[in-house]
């Protein structure tokens, strides 16, 4: 038999156990308060709470310690308080069911609150109608990692965010699951911090919401399906990296916001099927490269307030508007895109398209200004009104173009395999046609 269930078989028949710096209460042990397991354990031991279900009220961690839970153990807070709440450093939380937190308007309840500290970990917990799940607030260095937290309110203002840091450096949150939140993931005021490897979908909000956060990556998490996707905010030197967002759609929603953003990445992201794929105000000195833009209703929306961007080598395929702005004069570079209504032609066979493209419709400008107006998108009217637009620009921004496009699908690892197989078929031709 492994050491390890070695183990766990001798705690589990010792009903106080001390051995080895973890001492085991809850169920069938001599001590079955879990508070006054939290006060007997030595700073730096494990406390080992053994299978079961709890509802002892909020349990307050105000020592450095390991809170692991023995198989199934379940922390129900009656829908009356926080559950657990922790003001010390190097502290642990694994393996728990966390269950029913309280809901106040006037206070922040959680599943699991971490308060002006250091060096926690909260891992492979699950969370369940908690108003908030996780909450960070004013820490460093704390990890987030492998829970999964939801929730089942009916609507935003009854319910938290899943994880939620306030004033925090160096977070690390990745491989969580967060659902039927108001936002699944929460960022204001946090630094130098990184979100990776995370599943945000089916929440209320947004998957991501970022506030005045700085200097934070976060890269190879999936967004799918949210009340408006992804929105940063007022923050600078943000890099996104490898996500994926899809299916976030409603009359006012996008695959990202990035609203008064300035010298930022967005690189090797997928946006498929959202309403709008980025959505862009007030955001300058964006590189934006590598991204696949699939079966958007806008692919990017970039008003005239966003200036110095950097858009190239980025796929454009199968959006009903690929680029639409609403000032006549665009101060954005747009070079070496693929994009598939492109009609020019490559003599030299270089790969770049001899003519340049112009990605701006007008009657993209014209819904911008007049939005009912896309009732007659599939007009023969309009069509005519495109065609002779390309032909003599007179209205959209004369200076928005893409001046070598890329006559072929750009690969990319986060878009191959859901380009179509007519456009597959396309770029095995020299000229499009």
């Amino acid at each position: 038999m492994p050491i390890k269930k070695l183990l766990i078989l001798f705690l589990a028949l010792s009903p106080l156990c001390s051995f080895a710096g973890v001492l085991r209460c809850g169920n069938g042990t001599d001590i079955r308060s879990l508070q006054s397991g939290i006060h007997q354990v030595p700073a730096g031991d494990t406390l080992l709470i053994a299978p079961g279900t709890y509802k002892q009220g909020n349990l307050f961690i105000r020592k450095s310690l390991t809170l692991l839970a023995e198989g199934k153990v379940v922390l129900d807070g009656e829908m009356k308080d926080e559950i657990i709440t922790v003001f010390s450093p190097h502290v642990r939380i694994k393996g728990f069911t966390i269950i029913n937190s309280g809901n106040l308007s006037t206070k922040d309840l959680a599943g699991i609150k971490v308060l002006a500290t250091r060096d926690v970990f909260i891992e492979n917990n699950t969370l369940y109608k908690c108003t908030f799940g996780i909450y960070l607030s004013n820490t460093r260095n704390c990890y987030i990692r492998h829970n999964k937290i939801s929730g089942d309110a009916l609507a935003d203002q009854s319910i938290g965010n899943g994880i939620h840091v306030w004033k925090a450096d160096s977070a690390i949150i990745e491989n969580n699951e967060s659902t039927g939140q108001r936002d699944g993931i929460y960022f204001e005021f946090v630094t130098n911090s990184q979100i990776r490897n995370n599943q945000s979908h089916h929440n209320f909000r947004y998957g991501l919401h970022f506030m005045f956060s700085h200097s934070n990556t976060y890269t190879s998490n999936e967004f799918r399906e949210n009340g408006a996707g992804v929105a940063v905010m007022y923050s600078h030197h943000v890099k996104m990296h490898n996500n994926v967002f899809d299916h976030n759609w409603g009359p006012s929603s996008y695959g990202i916001l990035l609203k008064d953003i300035t010298d930022s990445e967005v690189l090797d992201n997928r946006f498929e099927n959202n309403s709008a794929g980025i959505y862009m105000e007030g955001s300058n000195r964006i590189k934006m490269e590598r991204n696949d833009f699939l079966n958007n209703g806008w692919a990017l929306r970039i008003q005239a307030s966003c200036t110095d961007n950097v858009v190239s080598h980025n796929n454009f395929s199968g959006n009903t508007f690929d680029v639409s702005t609403n000032g006549e004069t665009q101060l954005n570079s747009f070079n070496h895109n693929y994009w598939d209504k492109y009609e020019g032609y490559d003599l030299n066979k270089d790969g770049k398209g001899d003519i340049p493209y112009r990605p701006v419709s007008l009657f993209s400008m014209i819904v911008e200004q007049l939005p009912p107006g896309l009732l007659l998108l599939r007009s023969f009217m309009v069509y005519l009104l495109d065609k002779a637009e390309k032909i003599i620009p007179s209205l959209t921004p004369t200076n928005l173009m893409d001046e070598q496009p890329a006559m072929k699908f750009i690969p990319h690892p986060s878009g191959v395999s859901a380009f179509s197989t007519l456009d597959r078929i396309k770029n095995n031709l020299t000229i499009n046609t």
